[in-house]
């Protein structure tokens, strides 16, 4: 019989001392809301990284238009300066055949 209770006892001391008090507990409920504060930073970061990057890619788009539109306006510049200096070479032969 003594052993049944020394065997209870023990159960019974060791069942208290493996569970967790309130501290514990607590404990481990502040560093979910820490963990959960901090992925809820890093999710707000992400996205403001995110429409950083999508406003610099628009930059950059914008940017890239200007300069195929300043290269298409110096392609014809550049044409209408061969031309005229065509129309002056041609001018200029017909003044010396002359």
């Amino acid at each position: 019989m003594k052993k049944v209770l020394l065997g209870i006892s023990m159960v019974f001391a060791f069942g208290l001392w493996g569970c967790a008090t309130t501290a514990d507990l607590e404990r481990v409920e502040a560093q979910d809301k820490v963990i959960d504060a901090k992925a809820d930073q890093a999710i707000q970061d992400a996205q403001a990284a995110k429409a950083a990057a999508q406003e610099a890619q628009a930059k950059a788009d914008a940017a890239a238009a200007r300069a195929e539109e300043a290269l298409r306006k110096a392609e014809e510049r550049e044409q209408i300066a061969a031309e005229k200096e065509r129309q002056a070479e041609a001018l200029f032969q017909k003044s010396m055949k002359k």
